[in-house]
């Protein structure tokens, strides 16, 4: 079941109801205008054996990052074919569809953002993590897969490592979805916390002070998108907002 948190922070598992069907892909909306967010969403899409049925979204950015399976997207008559840990930009108003040519279900995150006025760079937009950069920033480490560089003046997505432990409490300029990846922790926002693990989605509001504490021995790992788009490393802390 959803959690409330202070501000309007939200923290769901990825699977809660019933997902809408459309052919082999399963969605399941996790976060929305329909539940509080402002200009950016999360869901959580599973393509099935063979191939999707074709998608578009007309008016804003959309981010993908397979967590899990294999496959091939094509996007405007390209093929890409993708495993896990690749994140993939799709422009306002191109064509998708995913072809899975295993017996297993393909994951995806999705996340989308709107539209606004602008020109886009004519990059490929299929970004494997292990092909970017780890920046540090204190103790933890992220690695950007989608932004202006692949064409994005609108959103950022980011994998990020967090060390056992919590650092402290802080908020951003941006309005913010993350899903956890792997290991155990805690998602705080202001004085109220929840627990959290693999398949935890989690909303931030813009300025909502918080902070993700790892419980565990070992890294956590989640996976971020913000809007509008920026560096995951800029952030304020929580004696800023009470000035």
């Amino acid at each position: 079941m959803a959690v409330a948190l202070e501000g309007g922070c939200r923290v769901s598992t990825m699977h809660e109801g019933d997902p809408r069907v459309l052919g082999t892909l399963s969605v399941w909306n996790r976060i929305g205008k329909d539940n509080g967010a402002q200009a950016i969403s999360l869901r959580i899409l599973e393509f099935g054996p063979g191939a999707s049925p074709a998608l578009q979204n007309d008016a804003s950015d959309e981010v993908l990052y397979l967590v899990e399976g294999s496959c091939a997207v094509i996007i405007d008559g390209n093929s890409y074919e993708l495993g896990p840990e690749t994140g993939v930009y799709i422009r306002p108003g191109q064509m998708w569809h995913v072809e899975n040519a295993r017996t297993d279900i393909a994951r995806f995150v999705s996340s989308q953002c709107p539209q606004t006025e602008g020109s886009y760079k004519q990059a490929p937009p299929i970004v494997r993590l292990s092909d970017r950069r780890a920046l540090p920033t204190a103790d933890r480490w992220y690695r950007v897969l989608v932004d202006h560089e692949v064409g994005s003046e609108q959103v950022t997505q980011f994998v990020g490592s967090i060390p056992p432990g919590r650092a402290p409490d802080h908020f951003h300029e941006y309005e913010e979805v993350l899903f956890i990846l792997r290991g155990q922790g805690r998602m705080w926002a202001g004085e109220t916390k929840t627990s959290i693990g693999p398949g935890s989605c989690i909303y931030l509001p813009k300025r909502q002070v918080h902070c993700v504490e790892n419980t565990g021995s070992g890294e956590l790992r989640l996976l971020g998108v913000f809007y509008p788009a920026g560096s995951p490393a800029v952030r304020y802390e929580a004696a800023d907002e009470r000035k």
